[in-house]
């Protein structure tokens, strides 16, 4: 019976469908502390050939910042969705138990991104991850993840026990690149929605890779101030 329950229609996160949707999103870098990597989030109209999205792009710096002792790496640039307007019942949340996997529709130069969820944790600095498959890249396609390969981490480490996603609380969702890899890069997002439909296609799964690079650019927890600028939580 708890199937019958299921909704048979995605449950929109973002949709780059218009410039207004890029006022509830929010641009983070190494140059927030004093780095030199380069990112932006524009909105692209649709045309014959692609959606409208969003073109997240700049490029990655690795140079670190003078005067700051305590960054030790540097070369991550990210975004994510904004806190949601409060609501007659307090915060706003988005509310996706009812699902099991996170779609986005994106094209991809190809580098290693991760997307990020944020949900209304215990412990606020939690991050849940997963690598951003792109199958084919400089092609638009949709990419699906099971909301149960995500991995549990506070600032870039990885964190035991896992814990389920509370995916009745959901905060935020994002993307970041934290591959440390020089140069320029480029990725078109048109929508990411939570669904029950699997798309047909084989869902990855963590790998080893993936695993070595949670903790790379993560700044030490007893360095982080109130008043500092944000941190991109990897």
């Amino acid at each position: 019976m708890e199937g019958l329950n299921r909704p048979d229609k995605p449950y929109p996160l973002v949709q780059f469908d218009s410039a207004d949707a890029l006022g509830e999103c929010k641009v983070m870098s190494d140059a927030d502390m004093g780095g030199f990597s380069k990112a932006s989030l524009a909105w692209q109209s649709q045309s014959a050939s692609e959606p409208a999205h969003a073109r997240f792009r700049g490029s990655i710096s690795t140079e670190l910042p003078p005067n700051r002792p305590d960054i030790q790496r540097s070369g991550y640039v990210a975004w994510r969705t904004q806190d949601r307007s409060r609501t007659l019942f307090g915060k706003g949340l988005w509310d996706i138990d009812a699902y099991s996997y996170l779609a986005l529709k994106i094209k991809s130069d190809g580098r290693r991104y991760f997307i990020n969820i944020q949900t209304e944790s215990i412990v606020p600095t939690d991050i849940h991850q997963h690598r951003l498959y792109a199958q084919s890249p400089g092609e638009w396609e949709t990419v699906v993840v099971s909301f149960n390969e995500f991995v549990r981490t506070n600032y870039g480490m990885v964190v035991e026990p896992q814990k389920e996603m509370m995916r009745q609380k959901v905060r935020s969702v994002g993307i970041g690149l934290i591959d440390r890899v020089t140069g320029p890069f480029d990725l078109s997002i048109a929508e990411i929605y939570a669904t029950n439909d699997s798309g047909g296609r084989q869902v990855p799964e963590r790998d080893d890779d993936e695993a070595a690079m949670f903790g790379e650019l993560a700044p030490e927890k007893k360095d982080h101030k109130k008043n500092e600028p944000e941190q991109i939580l990897i």
